[in-house]
């Protein structure tokens, strides 16, 4: 696990090591750097496998090829057996050396024989030829950056601007799509001329063209058969297998320990593959209007866990411009949470398994049930939902606490308004900004310079592109394309890097992400009862009360703090936007929504978090503000209210 940058420049400038030291925080054991005929190549290390052997940048044994490698593969031990067998010599006992020795085998191809999370780069000195590589699901990031003089990637934004090559300068199509979407989607970042190389993607950089493929992609056809008792047990040992080849390292691996099924089943299983006690890891916040430790105690205590929890003041004013720093994007308030725990784990370990992913491919949001609600009170007429409904709806009170009974009733009548995919996509913006909100928002003359303008259109290509009938399915595969590499697995990257700690996903590993995806849909979404399957596999291995437990998610009262605590920064910070300023919001509609909100007249929450985390990343990377500087003003703000 490590950050890795690189330069291919026709002029031989640009600075690697400026690169490395900008990645210091995701590789803190080491850094290694390549510099050949205008190539540059350098890696920052979190050792893992083969700790004293494993630096990076790795060669072949003609030295033809160089390698840098920022992830893990779980099948190296058989590839390398394989590799051997066909005369390849290793030069390190690290996992990721296979991936050259498979580029001298396969070549481009070399990405479908590998299994694990991986952002790779490989320089090829007689093709000349720069070869990168993403895995499957977009577990771990790459950027790039190029022009008519360079080529620059690096697993972080940050890394390309130190290069002294790249400048930041704001995406508006990225921007225009994150405030609805949550995520910056395809290729997009918040930077211009910055582009993310995409989940399970490879890209050629050869005598100055660019081309970017896709080796993999998610089937939802071909479904399995039997009985549901014989897919719960193939389901286990699915999963079992996965945990098991999550644990190849050479320190100690721990889990985190929410307290939702999620992590809750990956810690068992764990548990009953080692033989020394699991360290496991929960946090909870003072402010949360619910607490899942006692479940966490439930599972550590039945298992002999070494459990390591801690109650947190979240310290959001605190937290936030760090948080900013490592995401390089707006932060989801979901990133806290990771942020705390990866915090206390890294006390503890280098390495920790979690439960991201399994929602997305078993169901576990409350709007794939949703989606058929709507359809439900669809049934009303459409005038008796509009003159009667909408009005009793209207009338429900904003309690502003998380999902709401207010913001239900609002969702299910606002996508009345739609069908099929075109509500499942206009379900992403409800508490974010709707084509229409962007629409009031944004200045004309922004608007003008957005060519690419159809956020609901990245929701629509992968949910009419899907394999499959089903719209359980079809939502899945949405997400599985979207929500998780995009989102998700950001904040996991980004928020658990931040302490040096890697972390490993076991439900987003490719081979379970398409043993779900064969599973029938009424197996995921049953009677109304999310992620089906995946709690009758939970409730082999942890309490019933856990299993039976509605999801919950990490949270805080973001509502009731924007009225109170945080009011101060509000007004200060949005009141006079920077991006007012610069002419691409209107100030007249950022007081109205503060007002709104403030008043208690509508919950703006989400909106209101979103503008707020962007005034800070104005500042840090535009304006070249300093974390601890933005933390001390922000706090001025709360001070003097």
């Amino acid at each position: 696990m490590c950050g890795i940058v690189g330069i291919v420049s026709k002029q031989g400038s640009g600075s690697i090591r400026s690169m490395t030291d900008a990645l210091a925080h995701r590789g803190p054991d080491g850094v290694g750097h390549f510099e050949r005929d205008g190539v540059a190549l350098g890696q920052t290390r979190l050792s893992i496998i083969d700790i004293e052997g494993g630096a990076q940048p790795i060669a072949n044994e003609d030295e033809t090829l160089q390698l840098v490698c920022n992830g893990e593969i779980y099948n190296s031990p058989e590839l390398r057996r394989d590799l051997v067998a066909r005369g390849h010599r290793f030069r390190t006992k690290t996992d990721v050396e296979v991936i050259l020795h498979l580029y001298e085998e396969y070549g481009d191809s070399c990405v479908n024989h590998l299994r694990g999370m991986f952002a790779f780069a490989i320089w090829d000195a007689p093709a000349k030829k720069l070869f990168l590589g993403r895995d499957h699901l977009g577990q771990k990031p790459l950027f790039y950056f190029r022009n008519d003089d360079a080529f620059v990637f690096s697993s972080e934004v940050k890394g390309l601007f130190a290069s002294g090559l790249v400048k930041p300068e704001l995406c508006l199509e990225g921007l225009w799509h994150y405030m609805s979407l949550r995520f910056m989607p395809d290729q997009y970042s918040l930077f211009k001329g910055v582009n993310k190389l995409p989940a399970a993607s490879t890209l050629s950089y050869q005598g100055g063209r660019v081309d970017v493929g896709k080796y993999w992609s998610i089937s939802f056809d071909n479904k399995f058969g039997g009985s549901e008792a014989e897919l719960i047990e193939r389901l286990d040992h699915v999963l079992a297998d996965t945990v098991e080849a999550h644990l190849l390292s050479d320190v100690r691996v721990g889990s985190f320990l929410s307290g939702g099924i999620d992590s809750t089943t990956v810690a068992s299983m764990m548990a009953e593959r080692t033989t020394a006690p699991v360290p496991v890891f929960s946090v909870g916040v003072e402010e949360q209007s619910f607490n899942e430790l006692p479940a966490a105690r439930l599972v550590a205590q039945k298992y002999g866990m070494e459990h390591h929890e801690r109650i947190a003041h979240a310290d959001l004013i605190g937290l936030l411009p760090r948080m900013l720093y490592h995401m390089d994007e707006p932060a989801d308030p979901y990133g806290v949470g990771v942020y705390l725990v990866s915090e206390l784990a890294r006390e503890t370990v280098k390495v920790a398994l979690s439960g991201d992913g399994a929602d997305e491919s078993f169901a576990g949001y409350d709007r794939y049930a949703g989606q058929r609600v709507v359809d439900f009170y669809c049934l009303l007429p459409a005038w008796f939902r509009g003159s009667v409904m909408k009005p009793l709806i209207n009338a429900v009170p904003e309690t502003f606490a998380y999902k709401s009974l207010a913001q239900k009733a609002q969702w299910v009548h606002a996508m009345s308004l739609f069908s099929s995919g075109e509500r499942y996509a206009e379900s992403m913006s409800f508490l974010r900004f709707t084509p229409q909100a962007k629409e009031r928002l944004f200045t004309e003359a922004a608007k003008a310079r957005i060519e690419d303008n159809a956020s609901v259109d990245k929701i629509l290509t992968h949910f009419n592109s899907t394999n499959s009938d089903e719209l359980v399915d079809r939502m899945l595969h949405t997400d599985l394309m979207t929500r998780v590499p995009d989102h998700n697995l950001v904040i996991g990257d980004r928020m658990s890097m931040a302490h040096s700690l890697e972390v490993r996903a076991p439900f987003v590993d490719y081979q379970v992400v398409e043993f779900a995806a064969r599973l029938p849909a009424n197996l995921k979404l049953k009677n109304g009862r999310l992620k089906y399957i995946l709690r009758q596999v939970a409730a082999r291995y942890i309490p019933r009360e856990v299993v039976k437990k509605p999801k919950q998610g990490f949270g805080f009262p973001l509502g009731a703090w924007m009225r109170t605590d945080l009011a101060g920064v509000l007004k200060h910070l949005l009141g006079n936007s920077r991006f007012a300023e610069l002419g691409i919001f209107r100030q007249d509609q950022i007081n109205s929504i503060m007002a709104e909100h403030i008043d208690g007249k509508a919950d703006h929450s989400y909106r209101l978090w979103i503008l707020l985390n962007l005034e800070i990343l104005q500042r840090l990377y535009f304006e070249g503000a300093t974390i601890d500087s933005t933390a001390a003003m922000l706090q001025s703000y709360v001070d003097t209210g």
